[in-house]
């Protein structure tokens, strides 16, 4: 997808995001049982500013793929800045706010957690690894989490085709 003609350029390395995905995905961690979940995700641009908003679904599949509730939400924008490099800023309605770190090159963008906070109420979510890639025109994304005095290990992952 192109990027709107007053887009900085610092946004060219992540303009293949912008645009709806839908997809699939797998989750799993030791303190939950695995699922199958579909994901929508959303990246759009405000001209003219460097950064994509952002904003991804998603909802618990039965055996039959049929979507049972929704899962997660989170919304947030991507800065970009010189070099490639990325901050993310995510919110959660599950009580906690984060800030990612990390690169944008050629097809994949790589990010770590630099701050986790968190509710009272939330799990003890402590920190994450993200990475997001262009592979034969999907977009391919996986997280490791540590939470609930679980070190950092894959949690979920998806492949998601543009709509």
């Amino acid at each position: 997808m192109e990027l709107h003609p007053d887009a900085p350029p610092v946004l060219v390395p992540v303009a293949w995001l912008v645009g709806t995905w839908r997809g699939l995905g797998v989750g799993g961690y030791p303190t939950i049982e695995d699922f199958r979940f579909s994901q929508e995700v959303t990246f759009s641009e405000t001209p003219g500013k460097p950064f994509l908003h952002y904003v991804s679904h998603s909802w618990l599949l039965d055996d039959d793929g049929n979507e049972v509730r929704p899962l997660s939400q989170e919304t947030g924008y991507w800065r970009l800045a010189d070099e490639g490099r990325v901050e993310v800023l995510l919110a959660h309605p599950t009580g906690f706010v984060e800030i990612w770190l990390g690169t944008a090159d050629a097809g994949k963008v790589e990010l770590a957690t630099d701050v986790v906070a968190r509710t009272d109420t939330a799990k003890a979510y402590t920190a994450g690894h993200r990475l997001y890639g262009l592979v034969d025109g999907d977009l391919l994304w996986a997280f490791d989490m540590a939470a609930m005095d679980q070190p950092l290990q894959p949690h979920i992952s998806a492949k998601l085709q543009r709509v």
